[in-house]
């Protein structure tokens, strides 16, 4: 298993692969969680790794995290990475025109794309679409979406320049679930599955650069944020989980995995010849490393999407038995 510092961020167990030496990539939204797990995980397979988020340890997160993209580009150079953190704003054009420009001017090319930028803080559980504050509840769809299409069309540019760029987009759900599941928020319902339909846009629209575009979904990701909501870390996490003496977490948060699994898979995926076979699809964190025969830091391999499908035939089903 692993354990926090005093970061927040979870300590790295070593996964040695250095087949993308001599890779540019971006990853938008490092600041914690999934897009930090992302940029480590590149830079330790030998990728140089720009980092960009909001916040920093001047001006912190309004999540109201520790957090900072600063820590995240630490921890790259502390693992033996290169990489760098570049303070932006993914609702402002001009600064990740900036950071485009950056990256242009000092490596000339950009092969990986990561866009990560979540918002899922910002959902108002419970309340009908009517009764919410819109402008409130906006702010979900400017983080997770509108950062997506500002990103994506600044970068496209300098990633198409060269054959065989990877565009990823980090959604919520697989195709299959949410075609046939309701996310419980108009506003993440449209994000997460627009995002994933972005991806498929961008890959036809790749077609003629030799560059693909993907969408993955992790599945139940156990982040810094969610270990701190359920008052619990990287020690305890499935004991406290399977403690009916306590009212969190949840006995199914047993499915749930690290932000390495989706890392690790991102990493497979860049470095596979033959990655264009998944052009315009939305993949699964378990799917991909069923695919490409990579585990979560802990050797397991959860399959949170099957379990919730399970789940809904069978209210007894053990998370255990899907990891």
């Amino acid at each position: 298993m692993t354990s926090h510092n005093g970061s927040g961020a979870p300590e790295f167990i070593p996964f040695i692969d250095r087949s993308l030496t001599g890779r540019v990539a971006f990853v938008a939204g490092a600041t914690r969680g999934a897009g930090r797990a992302i940029a480590r995980d590149l830079a330790r397979a030998g990728a140089y790794v720009y980092c960009t988020g909001r916040s920093t340890s001047a001006r912190p997160s309004d999540y109201g995290r520790v957090e900072t993209i600063d820590g995240t580009a630490e921890l790259i150079r502390d693992e033996g990475g290169q990489g760098e953190a570049l303070v932006c704003d993914h609702l402002q054009p001009e600064e990740i025109a900036e950071v485009v420009g950056r990256i242009d001017d000092e490596q000339g090319r950009l092969d990986i794309m990561v866009n990560d930028i979540g918002g899922e803080a910002y959902v108002d559980w419970g309340r009908k679409f009517w009764t919410t504050d819109f402008d409130v509840e906006m702010r979900l769809v400017k983080a997770g979406l509108l950062t997506h299409l500002n990103t994506a069309h600044a970068a496209l540019p300098l990633l198409t320049r060269s054959p065989g760029g990877l565009h990823i987009e980090i959604t919520d759900g697989t195709h299959e679930f949410n075609e046939t599941h309701y996310r419980e928020s108009i506003y993440l319902d449209l994000t997460k599955t627009a995002v994933s339909r972005l991806a498929f846009g961008l890959g036809h629209e790749l077609a003629d650069s030799e560059c693909t575009a993907v969408a993955i979904s992790p599945g139940w990701l156990r982040s810094e944020m969610m270990l701190d909501l359920f008052d619990t870390d990287e020690q305890t996490w499935m004991k406290d989980a399977l403690d009916a003496t306590r009212e969190t977490p949840p006995a199914d948060f047993a499915i749930s995995e690290t932000p390495h699994l989706l890392g690790r898979t991102v990493v497979a995926l860049a470095a596979d010849p033959d990655r264009h076979r998944f052009n315009t699809t939305t993949q699964s964190s378990n799917g991909l490393a069923d695919i490409y025969d990579v585990d979560d830091i802990d050797g397991s391999r959860p399959d949170s999407w099957a379990f919730m499908a399970v789940k809904e035939r069978d209210s007894g089903a053990d998370a255990r038995d899907y990891r």
